[in-house]
Formats: structure tokens, sequence, C-alpha cells
């Protein structure tokens, strides 16, 4: 047995509260070792009287990557503690005893010993990682409100140039505006949209607005505060909530308090807002960059125009928190999403969560961190991060084929086993955005494959995220040609009614796909493979083949599906599917 495969640990994603009265618990083993584990439990206070320790509860194996096995199971408590421990048994027969203590032999005296157990002291309530149930409900479709649709010319930038008319820079501008999303709301509530993600729209001489000069105020390029008022109101008329986008990491060098440090400098009453490590502050530019050197000054990546805010400084604390909970108090937004968020200190973000959620108790925190993400994730930060890492597992086996179904499989377990589950119920799931290029690009143009690649995003634990345009075949490579203005005339109507159809799908059986059980079938060599998805009554499989033509076995009602021949079974071609219920 190997041993050094064996981990648990304690009151983290591996033992948590899942809710109140219920606690999940994980344990980690070497992949294909162990053939069963027993979890042993009961009340600490009630160990001699109950002599809990002389039975045992079955795990099951519920997760695999490509070196481990993870064991599940819930459990509650009528007292609301818990004392456990392990009994493991691999295939030859042989038992451990896996304690807070370390690994023993399985011996009856040695289950007798009351201190080797590991604790949940008590089931706390207030600990427990809550996230606001609306979420895994959601279909998000995110917005660059600048490229979106220009619903009020008089406000138009000097030098604006005709929707679509050339290729996008980081400079140029074509007037999209908060009037022109308000104009579109019906379009979204007709694809199905009720989660609406919009770059920021605070003051900024940019078109990306993410070097903030003013986070009071609307650019008045993009309206004014009623003009807000109003989007937010009439989304919450259709269903749908609003998420905005807030830079707490940088100001824009246009800022008043920047201005004041390059004009005061020491003596600057905003001196201590940034990381200075001399004055005045200085850099030497870079032709044909956005970037530069010999910076004394802390900035976003090099960019000399973006410095960065000392969140540690109280007066910048309460000078940001006082901007997170206006926009919540006067505008009823619903989430905010946090721009940079791994470079800004913890302390801050516990600060943050505190204070949004006095405002509004189901606000939805979202962090933009690309990589793992525990430490932000531990109930007292963010719900969600931005869930990149565990969709570039799906590109990888669908759009570049670089690696395995078996690869992808083991890559998804992988990052949802670094979270409790709470966290991956709302994970922020998406494959295109203002960073990236757009999904279609990267399927060279193939509709198919990428039908086949967002269907199976769409069925994943975690909330899915449109990125506008996709819907209608809009495609960019990298920032900033990601960014094109949206296609309102002549669109791909056929595809626009199949994104219809899978929002629509997403929604009907969000339970199933938020929280229901995964079980995977597949074959490496002919690239297919069936996820089945149940909760409570329902059961839902979908079959996926991006190999040759196969022939797969009916198993239910058809609810949905692509390239595919239906007869007595389906004859599924290149990038098809179906999902059925059972």
């Amino acid at each position: 047995m190997n041993y050094a495969g064996i981990y648990h640990r304690p009151e983290s994603e591996f033992a948590f509260l899942y809710t109140k009265d219920l606690m999940r618990i994980r344990l980690q083993t070497a992949r294909n070792e162990i053939k069963s584990v027993g979890l042993i439990s009961g009340d600490f206070y009630l160990f001699a009287e109950e002599k809990w320790y002389q039975e045992q509860q079955p795990m099951s194996k519920t997760y695999t990557t490509d070196n481990l096995d993870y064991w599940e199971i819930e459990v509650t408590a009528p007292h609301h503690r818990l004392a456990y421990a392990f009994c493991i048994t691999d295939y030859s027969g042989k038992q451990v005893f896996y304690t807070d203590q370390g690994i023993f032999d399985y011996e009856e005296s040695r289950l007798e010993r009351d201190f080797l157990y590991f604790r949940m002291p008590y089931f706390q309530e207030i600990d427990r990682f809550k996230v606001p149930d609306w979420v895994a409900k959601t279909v998000w479709y995110q917005v660059f409100p600048e490229r979106f649709n220009n619903g009020d010319p008089s406000n138009d930038p000097d030098g604006v140039l005709a929707w679509g008319s050339e290729k996008p820079t980081r400079e140029n501008f074509f007037g999209g505006d908060l009037q022109g999303v308000i104009d579109k709301l019906d379009y979204l509530e007709d694809l199905g949209i009720n989660g609406l993600y919009l770059c920021p729209i605070f003051t900024s001489p940019s078109n990306h607005k993410y070097d903030t000069v003013d986070y009071y105020e609307i650019d008045p390029h993009f309206g004014d505060k009623q003009t807000f008022r109003e989007l937010v109101e009439k989304a919450h008329e259709r269903g749908i909530r609003v998420m905005l986008d807030a830079v707490f990491n940088h100001l824009g060098a246009s800022s008043h308090q920047w201005q004041d440090v390059i004009l005061q400098g020491e003596e600057s009453a905003y001196a201590n807002w940034f990381h200075i490590d001399s004055f005045p502050p200085r850099y030497t530019a870079i032709p044909d960059s956005e970037n530069a050197k010999n910076l004394n000054y802390d900035t976003f990546n090099f960019n000399p125009h973006m410095p960065k805010l000392n969140t540690a400084n109280p007066e910048v604390q309460k000078y940001l928190l006082e901007i997170a909970t206006y926009w919540i108090r006067e505008f009823d937004i619903d989430g905010w999403r946090l721009d940079v968020a791994n470079e800004v200190d913890h302390h801050f973000w516990k600060e943050f969560h505190e204070a949004v959620l006095q405002q509004k108790d189901d606000l939805y925190i979202l962090g933009e961190i690309w990589h793992s993400s525990q430490r932000w994730l531990q109930g007292d930060e963010f719900h969600a991060v931005m869930n990149y890492a565990f969709t570039d597992s799906i590109k990888a086996f669908f759009v570049e084929q670089s690696i395995s179904i078996s690869q992808m499989i083991f890559g998804m377990n992988r990052q949802q086993l670094l979270y409790r589950d709470q966290t991956n119920e709302v994970s922020f799931n998406l494959l295109d955005s203002h960073d990236t290029p757009r999904i279609l690009t990267l399927c060279s143009g193939n509709k198919d494959l990428m039908k086949a690649v967002l269907t199976f995003m769409f069925i994943q634990k975690g909330t899915p995220c449109i990125y506008y345009g996709t819907e209608v075949g809009m495609e960019g490579e990298m920032d900033p040609d990601c960014r094109r203005c949206m296609i309102w005339e002549d669109q791909d109507e056929e595809l626009k009614l199949f994104f219809k159809q899978l929002i629509a799908l997403r929604k009907q059986f969000s339970e199933v796909f938020s929280y229901g059980t995964m079980i995977w079938h597949y074959d490496d060599d002919k690239k297919t493979f069936s996820l089945t998805r149940t909760y409570k009554e329902k059961t839902l499989i979908a079959t996926f083949n991006e190999g040759e033509s196969f022939e797969v076995e009916k198993a239910g009602r058809r609810l949905f599906g692509h390239n595919y021949h239906e007869g007595d079974a389906y004859q599924l071609l290149s990038h098809g599917f179906v999902i059925e219920e059972r």
C-alpha cells in the first residue's frame, strides 16, 4: 500500500459543512490501489458509551486523476460535532487505520484510542462557506460595453468610428454605451440570459475602462447614473441579474489621486496610497508598447498608466469599500467581478467580503484568478473565480487536441478537488472573454466543433458564461481583436437558435447540472465518451464523439443533440453529441 498517496486535511476542502447539518468528507489515495474505504465516526463525548468505533460507513470513489483516487461521504451528527477516522483496504486485503496522528495497522486496540481521531469540533453555521443560491441557476452573458451597441450617439467620444468599420485596437472607439445595452435587453431575454456581466463602466480614458479615474461616476461616453439605474431596473424586471466589474488593484494615471502625487510628490496626501520606491515617480517608455521599464513604482504589469494601489493603507481600504457598497446600496447590483484579484492582499478581500454582504447578503463575489485559488475560496473572501483553469482542460481536448479524453477528465477533476462543492457549483465557467481569443476562432471557424465544446461546458458544475456575439458566430484573435463590434445585422440565425435551445436546456435541468453526481465512460482511442449526471430522481446522459462516426444505443428520451443520424440507434458524426433523459 502506497502510504504516500493517502491524504486528508480536516476543516478544508477535504472536510467541510455543505449545509447546516451535513458534512462532506473526502479522502485521497493512490490511483487503482485501494479496494474500499470505511469511515469510522461518532460523537467524541460518546466514544466509550456508544463504542461507535466498532462500525463503519462505506465511502464512494467519486473522482479520479492520473495518479490519485478520491473517496467521499456525506454525514450528519445529532449533536453537531464529529470525530472520525478511516479504515483503508487495498486489493491484497491489507488494512490500515488512518487517523489525525498518522497511519497505523488496523488493530482493534488501536481503534479504541479516542485521541487519534480527526475532529470537526462543532458544526459552526457562521463559519460554513455559503454561496448565493441564484448563481447556480444563472446563464451569464458578458458585455464589453464599448463594442456591444451604440444606443445614444449624442454621447459618442471624439473621433468615433462607424460601427464595425475598422478592426478594434486599444485606442479606437465605436460608441457602444449603456443605452445600447438597455435597447438589447429584449434580445438577451429572448436568448434566455438571466445574468449580465458588464466590463468596467466607470470614468476612464480608455475603451476598455480598466484604468479607472473615478469609481463614483459612469463614464460620460457610456451614459450617466440615471441610465445605469434604468438598465438595472429593466434587467431586474426581466429576471436578469447585473454584475459589475471593478479594478481595486490599481488606478488610472488620470485619477486625481495619482495626479496629486505627480504634482506634490512625497508631500501629497495620497503618497502612501501607492507603492512608490522614490520620488518623483518616473519610468522609461518603450516605443509601441503599453509597458515601460525603469519604473520606480509598482503598477499593473509594467503599465506606467496603471499605478498599483496600497490596499494595506486604511485610507485606501475605506475609499474602496465605500465604492463597493455604494453601487449595491444605490443601484441594487447583484455581483462584483474583481479584476486582477490575486494581486490584492487577502486582508482587504476579507474586509470587502464582510462589507458587501452586509449590504446585500446574496451578492455574488467573483475574483479574476487564472490559477489555483484555494486561499481566496475559504468562505471569507470570494464565492468563486473565473474558472479558466477548469475550462483549459476542455479546450485542450476538444480544440487543441493536445490531450486525451482521460487527461481532460483528470484535469477537470483536479480543479474541482481544490475546492468545496459550494464553490464548484457557482464557479464562473467560460471558454472565451475580452482577455482571450474567441472560441470560434480557436475552433478555426468550425461551428460543429464550437457547438460540441460549448455544450460540454454547459453541462458541467458551475455557472456558464457566453461572451457577447459568440451566439451569432463572432470571431476574433487575442485582445484587442476579440473585442470587435457586435454583429446586429445578418446574424447566424441557425447558430443563435442552437444557443437558445442550449440555454433553455441548462436552465430546465440546472439542478442536475449544478448538483448532480458524475459518472464517466470513455474510449481514448476512439475519442468517444459519455457523462451521466444524476440528481434526485433525474438522470441525464450526454454522449460525445470527437473521432470517427460511431453508433450508440439509445438510453432514453432525447433532449438535445447535434451532428447525428437517428434510427434504431444514434449514429454520431465527428463533433456529434446527444443528450438524453433516462
